[in-house]
């Protein structure tokens, strides 16, 4: 791989030092690499001071020049887009009230306007009924999004800003994980660009819902988790004895990981964003236990699967789940220091008195619940209001009722809506199905002479269309088709490297992908949206990343296999960044005639 460590092999027959450049099983000439106690020991893995440098250096700017094309007209469209109508209005009673209220429908006193109008207009204090609102989704994400609301104020620039910064943030995350796991800077560096140059990464960095803060806390998560691996294995190497290790290794030296306690925190904030980030969790949860296994094994420990579950599976579920778990309930501070509001508004509604029957209306689609049972309510709703350790105890409990309905209403009450642009997950990795999160069509020239019919259709006096035909301006949430199409090749040959090759790296892409997927698939019966695939994005980065350092060789040497595969992998590079560029009108609400439109919409399900 391009990415590659120096290590000094001796032979038998040669007693001098010769220096190899390494990759993950080989040197270019062939020879073995050393064990991983060796390279475990191996001093020269230290980075240089210039290495370290420009290992940051290059990262940092890279990530500056995503944020700057985040941050370019964030401010449009000037509208709620989507569902920032939820989100947007949460976090601002959340900022203001402590938790999410529910909004009134008219401030100013105009009834002909919602109230997104008269909030967009700045009527944006008073705006609250006093209710709790039943929200379904935890308070993370909606907690960011208010921040930056707290800052720059109740518009879509303020909404929106903390999305911009955070996907920002996950450019740079990218860039180190790579580097950490390639050991090149370069190669770094395209994975974090390939994130930076997606539409679908891009377009939710500049929208105010949840799934960039959700992509962004996995990330970090599997981050810390890869940066474990590394340190477990240093720590084994400084703690054991080279001629007898012992037969556990270091147990107690390995109880408390630091890398590990930081990937439960992101773990945690994660699931604190959306539920959904329990199944990477769970899967790179036993990563750990199969890693750490395997480390233990290279140091001569015998039934190291076994032991490891023990030695080692303790303490990462400790650091991992139940550090994640306390972080979780932390994030709904808010909601428990209110928790008798909720107890008296929504302790009985539909989903607490749901009794598992229920049909679909003919009419509107939506779910209709049969036989309620109206003395359904949450137990602690009739409990007298307790006081010190007790009322936390309660509220608590209050909180676990409130996930009971919640879960309800996902599985249940949405079984029978439909949404025009809602997707299946088997067809997220082909693009199937875009979201079309604002539009404004038949926008006129200027100096265009209309009927009476159509004076009220929006003019634009940059619209240059021909006779017959009109502009649009869209925001259309869709990936890069180069990055995600020729992705799925990467993780199809990721799978061969991670069984056949045993390339531990091309399995952290393949979990990833698997685990932030597959559980998808069984709600493809509700609608379900294909921007729920940005947490899958940073693995296609990461197996087309393996797959140009492999493509281009271990060897630095000048060889017909490098220059193959820099010129490919170059190629390929440019073919993105050209792709970007071309649908970058209908990621930034650009003006674009009909036909200019429909030169981007390559296949009628994208409409």
């Amino acid at each position: 791989m391009a990415g590659t460590v120096e290590f000094t092999v001796v032979t038998a027959t040669d007693e001098r030092p010769r220096q190899k450049w390494a990759g993950l099983s080989r040197t270019a000439d062939g020879w073995p690499v050393p064990t991983a106690y060796e390279r475990a020991r191996s001093s020269l893995r230290r980075l240089r001071p210039s290495d370290r440098a420009i290992g940051w250096l290059a990262p940092i700017s890279v990530t500056l020049v995503a944020l700057a094309l985040r941050l370019y007209h964030l401010g449009t469209p000037a509208r709620f887009a989507f569902d920032e109508t939820y989100y947007a209005k949460d976090a601002w009673s959340m900022l203001h009230n402590g938790y999410a209220q529910t909004y009134l429908t008219d401030v100013d006193g105009n009834t002909a306007n919602k109230i997104d109008d008269d909030i967009l207009a700045g009527h944006v204090d008073h705006v609250w009924t006093g209710d709790p609102s039943m929200a379904v989704h935890p308070e993370v994400g909606k907690w960011l999004i208010a921040l930056g609301e707290k800052s720059f104020g109740m518009d879509p620039f303020g909404w929106r800003i903390a999305s911009a910064v955070v996907g920002a943030l996950m450019v740079l995350v990218m860039c180190r994980l790579l580097r950490r796991m390639t050991g090149s800077t370069l190669l770094g560096c395209i994975g974090g660009m390939l994130v930076m140059l997606d539409g679908l990464h891009f377009v939710l960095s500049r929208l105010a819902l949840l799934d960039i803060f959700l992509a962004f806390f996995l990330l970090c998560g599997i981050h810390c988790i890869v940066a474990d691996r590394d340190w477990f294995r240093d720590r084994m190497a400084r703690l054991v004895d080279d001629e007898a290790p012992p037969r556990w290794g270091p147990v107690r030296a390995m109880l408390f990981r630091p890398w590990l306690l930081a990937g439960g925190i992101s773990f945690g904030l994660a699931c604190g964003t959306k539920w959904v980030a329990i199944y990477p969790l769970a899967a790179f949860g036993l990563m750990v236990w199969l890693w750490s296994a395997g480390a233990r094994r290279s140091f001569g420990v015998r039934w190291s699967v076994v032991k490891s579950a023990v030695a080692d599976g303790v303490p990462a579920f400790v650091h991992l789940v139940v550090i994640g778990l306390l972080v979780y309930i932390a994030t709904w501070t808010g909601w428990l220091l209110h928790a008798n509001a909720f107890e008296d508004h929504l302790s009985s509604t539909q989903y607490r008195q749901y009794t598992g029957h229920g049909h679909c209306a003919k009419d509107d689609d939506s779910y209709i619940a049969t036989d309620l049972d109206r003395s359904k309510r949450w137990p602690t709703a009739t409990e007298p209001d307790a006081h010190g350790p007790a009322e936390l105890w309660q509220s608590l409990r209050s909180l676990w009722y409130y996930h009971q309905d919640v879960y309800t209403f996902h599985t249940h009450f949405l079984n029978c809506s439909t949404h025009t642009y809602a997707s299946k997950p088997s067809s997220w990795l082909l693009l199937n199905r875009p979201v079309g999160v604002a539009v404004t069509n038949d926008i006129q020239p200027e100096n265009r002479e209309l009927s009476a019919d159509d004076q009220n259709l929006p003019r634009d006096p940059a619209c240059d269309a021909a006779p017959g035909e009109d502009c649009i301006r869209q925001v259309l949430l869709i990936g890069t088709p180069m990055i995600w199409w020729t992705g799925c090749i990467a993780l199809l040959f990721g799978v061969v490297m991670w069984i056949g090759r045993r390339d531990w790296r091309y399995g952290v892409a393949v979990v990833g992908t698997l685990s932030t997927w597959l559980p998808w698939l069984q709600y493809d019966d509700r609608p379900i949206f294909l921007f729920y695939a940005i947490a899958i994005l940073p693995f296609v980065a990461m197996a087309l990343t393996l797959s140009i350092g492999t493509l281009i060789g271990p060897s630095r040497l000048p060889s017909t296999r490098r220059t193959v595969g820099v010129v490919v992998s170059g190629a390929f590079l440019v073919l993105v960044l050209v792709n970007f560029a071309w649908f970058w009108p209908i990621w930034t609400n650009g003006l674009l005639t009909t036909s200019e439109w429909l030169d981007r919409i390559w296949f009628s399900r994208w409409v």
